[in-house]
């Protein structure tokens, strides 16, 4: 990861670059942010500018076998820790088991979150992400031999507040008393949930919302869309990179289209166009599946701030706005609570890899006696 391939933010991409051109480098620091946001690409691109051996006034170069191994996860002197769960395989969850997932999840993109991962590493019904006490007490023998490769050894711990009070408690002597060239780098979405003796041997470093131009022109090239369109949807998604990638690329595929034609026909019985627009979903990429779902979730949830007489708080863009206002007036937050709670429980029979035609059909059928009952 580069700094460049991060779009914005150069007032923050300076100060960490000046920092380790004139060596001032804290040996813990946390990185947050908002959910969804740039944080996890900017600490990656700042182990990528330490390490390389051909860095420039702006940037890492790139190419270096450095920066080759950590573009793709590899690199030794790098130690990864993140939030695991247990399956019918893995009875104690430990990162180190998770690196095949990890580096893909981190390869196709920086800006996630928590459910993002949870979903691509395959956890299974309720399972919550953790990091476990007996995962950290491990994080000391793993930096205590020298760096094989780089100036540094680097632990990188993404979502620290996944960890308990015992697990938390135990991370605390590495970082206040760890080998010589080693640093830690915390990449969190919610300082509030840390523990205040963490907070208190950590260097901070706001990781604040990609500007909203930039990131809107970063949307309208990379997804070929006009750019207010582009801009409206970063609007809607509130500093949340991840959401706005998959918004832009809703309104790529026009995802709003079908969604509310689906429930138009849902509304008004129309099993016809119901059981057409399950076949259409059923060649769907499993994907675009999953995004249609994401998108319910989200209409849901704006529908309820219009229902309320909060549509100052409504996110959305032209198109989404006037469904959203009609739509809102057809529900009540008990019914919205059956929606959601029904299009999330479909979600995870997808995941499952349940027959999406089926899925589908059942579920409009299921809204169809919500909107009777």
């Amino acid at each position: 990861m580069q700094f460049q391939e991060i779009p914005g933010l150069a007032n923050t991409k300076n100060l960490l670059i000046q920092g380790v051109r004139n060596n001032h480098i804290a040996h813990a620091q946390l990185f947050h942010g908002p959910a969804g946001g740039a944080q996890l690409g900017i600490a990656l691109a700042y182990i990528s500018y330490l390490f390389c051996p051909n860095k420039t006034e702006t940037d890492s170069c790139g190419v270096c076998p450095s920066c080759q191994k950590l573009k793709k996860g590899i690199h030794p002197d790098v130690v990864y820790v993140f939030p695991t769960f247990t399956t019918k395989k893995i009875t104690e969850p430990e990162s180190d088991l998770f690196l095949i997932e990890w580096r893909e999840f981190i390869q196709e993109s920086p800006y996630r979150t928590l459910a993002d991962w949870m979903i691509f590493a395959g956890a299974e019904g309720n399972k919550q992400g953790l990091i476990p006490a007996r995962e950290t007490r491990k994080i000391y023998s793993k930096i205590s031999i020298k760096p094989y490769e780089a100036p540094n050894r680097i632990v990188l711990i993404w979502m620290p507040e996944a960890f308990n009070m015992e697990s938390g408690n135990a991370l605390l002597k590495p970082l206040e008393e760890p080998p010589s060239n080693t640093i830690f780098i915390l990449v969190t979405t919610d300082i509030q949930k840390l523990l205040i003796t963490i907070l208190s041997r950590t260097q901070r470093i706001n990781i604040p919302m990609i500007e909203e131009e930039i990131l809107s022109e970063y949307l309208s090239k990379k997804f070929q869309i006009e750019e207010d369109k582009a801009f409206q949807i970063v609007v809607a998604s509130e500093g949340n990179v991840s959401l706005a990638l998959e918004k832009a690329e809703t309104e790529n595929m026009e995802m709003a289209k079908f969604f509310i034609e689906w429930m138009r026909a849902v509304y008004r019985r129309n099993f016809k166009t119901l059981v057409g627009l399950s076949e259409q979903y059923d060649k769907m990429s499993k994907e675009d599946q999953k995004a249609l779902l994401e998108y319910g979730l989200y209409i849901f949830r704006q529908s309820l701030y219009e229902w309320s007489g909060n549509s100052e708080l409504v996110k959305a863009y032209d198109k989404e706005r006037s469904f959203i206002q009609n739509f809102a007036k057809t529900i009540k937050p008990e019914l919205l609570e059956k929606f959601l709670s029904k299009f999330s429980e479909v979600y995870y029979q997808l995941e499952r890899n349940a027959r999406a035609k089926m899925l589908h059909l059942d579920l409009s059928l299921n809204l169809i006696r919500y909107f009777n009952s």
